[in-house]
C-alpha cells in the first residue's frame, strides 16, 4: 500500500502559507500542518507530480525538503486540529464535537476532511461574510465548486429556494453530502461536474474557486445568472483583480463590491 509524501517547507509569513496552501492544493496535495516558519503538505505516493510541486514553491524562493511517511488517520489528524469559526453573530462553522453555538443566526456543522472551504482560510470566510448581505430567500442559487458544501448549506439556512452545487473531485463529493446530511438539508441538489448545467438561470450564483477556472468560465457563468443577479466571486488574490474585473465587464458584469483579507479579494458584481 502506498505511503504519502511529506513536504517540508520553510516560510517566512502567513501570506505565504495561505498561497501555498492554494496552488498545491489545486494540484492534488490533501492535507497541510501549519507551524510557525513552516508548512508541511502531504499527497499520496502515487499521486505526487515532483515538478508541479518544486514549480510553485520555486515561485516563492523558499526551500523545502521530501520525505516518504507512513498511512495517516486524516480524520484523527484533521479532529485534533480543527477548530470552530465563528463569523460575527452570523454563523458559526464547526464539527460535530463541538458544542453548539447558540449566539448566532446559523450553525453548521461538517465533518473535518480534507476538502477545501472550513471558513479557516480567507476565501471561504470572506463569502460567508458578503453572504450575509445577499437576500437568498426563494432565490435560485448556484454553488460552482462546492468542497465541503458549506456555502451550499449557508445558502439554504438564509432561505434558498433551490441550491444546485457541483464539484468534481469524488472526496469533495463524498464529504459534502455527509455536510448536507448533518445539516438535514433538502434543497440541494449536487452533482459531480465541471459545468454548469444547460438552460438554467441562478439569481445567485456562488464561485470560490481560483483565477484560471473563474477566467475560463465566466462567460458561461453570465449565461445562467438572472438580469441583476449576483455573483459572488473569491479564490482570488489580489494581484487577479484587474483581469478579473477587466474579463468581467466584457459580459457586462458589473462590480458592486470588493473585500480583502490575508492578501485574498471577494468580488460581489452585478449582472447588468
Amino acid at each position: 500500500m502506498p505511503g504519502y509524501i511529506e513536504l517540508k517547507i520553510a516560510v517566512t509569513d502567513s501570506l505565504q502559507k495561505e498561497m501555498l496552501i492554494a496552488q498545491l492544493s489545486a494540484i492534488g496535495i490533501i492535507g497541510f500542518e501549519e507551524e510557525k516558519n513552516l508548512l508541511k503538505a502531504f499527497i499520496k505516493e502515487d499521486e505526487y507530480n515532483e515538478f508541479e510541486s518544486k514549480d510553485i514553491i520555486k515561485q516563492y524562493g523558499l526551500t523545502f525538503s521530501v520525505s516518504i511517511i507512513e498511512d495517516i488517520n486524516w480524520n484523527a489528524e484533521w479532529e485534533a486540529a480543527f477548530k470552530p469559526v465563528v463569523i460575527a453573530n452570523f454563523c458559526t462553522i464547526r464539527a460535530g464535537f463541538h458544542e453548539e453555538n447558540k449566539s448566532v443566526k446559523h450553525d453548521i456543522i461538517i465533518t473535518p476532511k480534507m476538502s477545501f472551504g472550513t471558513a479557516h482560510h480567507a476565501t471561504t470566510y470572506m463569502m460567508v461574510e458578503e453572504m450575509e448581505n445577499l437576500e437568498f430567500t426563494g432565490k435560485a442559487v448556484f454553488d460552482f465548486g462546492t468542497g465541503t458544501g458549506v456555502l451550499a448549506i449557508l445558502a439554504e439556512k438564509s432561505g434558498a429556494g433551490s441550491i444546485t452545487a457541483i464539484d468534481n473531485d469524488d472526496w469533495s463529493i463524498n464529504n459534502a453530502i455527509e455536510n448536507f446530511n448533518s445539516n438535514n438539508c433538502s434543497k440541494i441538489l449536487l452533482f459531480n461536474s465541471q459545468e454548469i448545467p444547460s438552460n438554467s438561470i441562478y439569481d445567485i450564483i456562488l464561485a470560490n474557486i481560483n483565477r484560471n477556472i473563474i477566467l475560463q468560465n465566466l462567460e458561461t457563468i453570465k449565461q445562467h445568472l438572472a438580469t441583476n443577479g449576483v455573483l459572488l466571486l473569491s479564490g482570488l488574490l489580489t494581484g487577479d483583480e484587474a483581469l478579473i474585473i477587466e474579463e468581467a465587464r466584457k459580459h457586462h458584469l458589473r462590480l458592486k463590491h470588493r473585500k480583502e483579507m490575508d492578501g485574498w479579494i471577494c468580488l460581489v458584481m452585478i449582472n447588468s
